[in-house]
This record gives C-alpha cells, structure tokens and sequence, in this order.
C-alpha cells in the first residue's frame, strides 16, 4: 500500500448568472430586463468611446453580487455571451472581493463586440496596483488576499441609437493558489472511458500564412481552429455569407472568420480564451471558460455528449505523439480510449486526416493542469444539459 501523500489539487469554483432570470441578484444602472436579456433603457449617461475617436455612448450595468468561494482566492478569468448590434458592444470588469475587508478596484478585462467594426475588441494591459494585476483575460490577485470576486458589465451603444447590446450570460472561473490543498477534491470516475465523439476535424496549419493581420495567420490559431471544430460538432457552424469575404476561400474558411472575431488587439492574438467562448455565444451557444481539476472530471462532459476545448503546454515528446513544442496550446478533448486514454483533435497537425490523436493520459493530465490549470471552454446548446456538478461546483 502506497504511503505517498494525495496530490495536492487547486481549489476551483465557477459561478454563471443566466440573464434575465438572476438580474435581480445584482444591481441593474440604465438597463432593464428584455427577453432575451439585460438591455439598455433609459441610458444611465453618456461617455465616450475606448478608441480614441469622437463617438458618444450611451451606457448602463450590471452589477452582480459577490460571489464568495470559500477559499483564497489567486486568479478569476470572467466569461460571457451577448449580442451587439452595429454600433454597440459592452464591457466587462471584475474585482476582488473579502467578507472581511476592503474590495479591490475595479478591473476591466474585455472591451468586446461581436464584430472588429464597432470597437478594437480588446483586453486591457498595463493594469497593476498593490492588489491584483491583469494578464490579458485573468486577475491575478497578489498573495490571494480575497475570498471571492464581483463582475461588473456596462452595455453601450452610439448616443441617440435605437439599438442595444443584449447580455444573456456571465460568470467567472475563481481558483486558489498553485499547489494549495483542495477543499473539494476530484472525483475518481471513469464514466466515459470508450466513448468518443465524432467532432470534425479541423487542421489550423492549412492556413499557415493567411491573413497575418489576425495573429500571424493560421500557425497562431488554435482556439479558434477548435472552437470551429467544437460549433461544427453542434452543426452551430456560421452561414457561408458571413465569410463570404476570405479570399481565397481556402479548405475551412469558416476558421478565418473564427480567427478575425476572436482578435484581441492588444494580446495580438485570437488565443484569448473569453473571446472564443464570447464568439461561440454567438451562434446560440452557451458557453464559458472554466477549470477542470483532473481528467475525471472531463470525462463526466464527454459521457455528456459535450466536447471541450483545453490548453496545455509542453515540450516536444513531453507527451509521446505531441511532437512540438509550445508555451500555450488549445486542443479539443473528443473523448477517452476503453483504457482512459484521451483522445484528441489536435488542429496543429499537417492536415485535418491527422488531427485526430491519442495520447497517454497521466503525461496529458500533467501538461493540462500544470500549463493551465485545466482551463477548459465549455461549449453547448442550451437545451444540452451540463453534468452534475461536484460539490465544489466548478460548472
């Protein structure tokens, strides 16, 4: 019998609010409740635009409560969906929160808009204090000094517009510090193990070299390359006219579209993970950023019938059949060998009859969590139910 100490997991906790249902948990400045969402009413002012040009907007928020979770707190990565018509787009800002103390200062993490001729859909660099710092689309919080977070969302549009942005959906993924012992540990399934689902392959190097202006072209995509992948599998596919304008079309044009409206201008990429979840929430999907403490755990989304998209990091034959190296790479998990393995649809591979991969599971749980946490996307119809959340409810 092994003697070893269990593995020490991050605390993990996710919580969503479903609007308009749970407006009333927060605080509602310039909106009201539509039926599809929270909108803009009588506006609560006028402001100006984040790009530096001349346009006046209109604006109200969301404020939802505090949302404690139980343990220090070191990283919140926010995540949303919402439609914006010409003109208009929204803002998302979070802050630190303690029972006991002071709250920190509001953050913004995304300046987004559905389509790139409103604003620069943006993440906001260069905010750092005493407290907390942003990293693209994560607070950090210095020395984990909160107990939990606030979201913040402001909804604009063109002064005198008749038009608003709708929020449907926001939350946000709060985690522990690396290595802290978990409160809510794992569950040890196998609930999926031989299932996999039948999710189109897509390889991002066919479009190595296009549209550099998005990332550098397509050796850069791999989000968008899966969540492509993954609105395929749900046959949540964009129509052919909104990308009626790649030229050439290309083998998966449908990616470059993908690639152009996950853009972040300042992260000079479409990596940015609640832009992607954002852009599937586009095409009726709900989605979200979350992070998963184990493989176990994911297998309970596939024996659900729900890919996921996850990022890992590694070094060339770190994990046998990976073969590259990369600080930062998104892969869609389809589902599990008999034997547990994970099966893969990995988008760096030459061509799409090679995306499809296995890989030995401990070696791919490792570079998983340690690369990111076990960050994944969660992505799905709203009629598809989620698994049963664990009691530490990540989901």
């Amino acid at each position: 019998m092994s003697t070893a100490a269990p593995p020490r997991i991050r605390d993990v906790s996710y919580r969503g609010f479903r609007l308009p249902a749970d407006h009333g948990s927060g605080t509602l400045v310039g909106l009201r409740a539509g039926p599809r969402g929270l909108v803009l009413a009588g506006p609560a002012g006028v402001r100006p635009g984040a790009d530096g040009d001349d346009q006046r907007y209109e604006w109200g928020t969301w404020t939802a409560p505090p949302v404690p979770a139980g343990f220090a707190v070191a990283e919140v990565v926010p995540s949303w969906t919402a439609e914006t018509p010409d003109g208009c787009w929204i803002e998302v800002a979070l802050r630190g929160w303690h029972a006991d103390a002071p709250a920190t200062g509001w953050y913004v993490l995304g300046r987004w808009a559905g389509d790139d001729r409103t604003v620069r859909r943006t993440s906001v660099p260069g905010q750092r204090d005493a407290t907390a710092r942003v990293e693209t689309d994560t607070l950090v919080v210095g020395e984990a000094t909160v107990t939990g977070w606030q979201a913040r969302v402001t909804l604009l549009r063109p002064a005198g517009s008749g038009l608003t942005p709708v929020l449907r959906t926001v939350g946000a993924v709060a985690t522990g510090p690396a290595g802290a012992p978990a409160s809510g540990v794992a569950r040890p399934h196998g609930s999926a193990r031989g299932r996999v689902l039948d999710v189109p392959r897509y390889s991002q190097r066919l479009h190595a070299g296009a549209y550099p202006q998005w990332g550098g072209g397509g050796d850069s995509w791999c989000s968008p390359t899966c969540t492509s992948m993954v609105l395929a599998f749900w046959g949540a596919t964009p129509p052919a006219d909104r990308y009626a304008w790649v030229d050439p079309p290309g083998p998966r044009p449908v990616v470059v579209h993908a690639a152009r409206h996950c853009f972040d201008h300042a992260y000079a990429g479409a990596g940015n993970w609640p832009f992607n979840t954002a852009y599937a929430g586009l095409h009726g999907m709900d989605a979200f950023v979350t992070r998963l403490r184990s493989l176990a755990e994911a297998e309970e989304f596939i024996a659900a019938g729900i890919p996921l998209v996850v990022s890992a990091a590694f070094r060339a034959g770190e994990v046998p059949g990976l073969d590259y190296d990369t600080r930062g790479h998104l892969i869609v998990l389809a589902g599990f060998t008999e034997s547990g393995d994970p099966v893969l649809n990995d988008p760096y591979a030459p061509d799409d009859e090679a995306v499809r991969r296995v890989v030995d599971r401990d070696r791919f749980e490792a570079v998983w969590q340690a690369g990111s946490g076990g960050m994944a996307y969660v992505i799905r119809p709203p009629e598809v139910p989620l698994p049963p959340a664990p009691a530490q409810a990540n989901w």
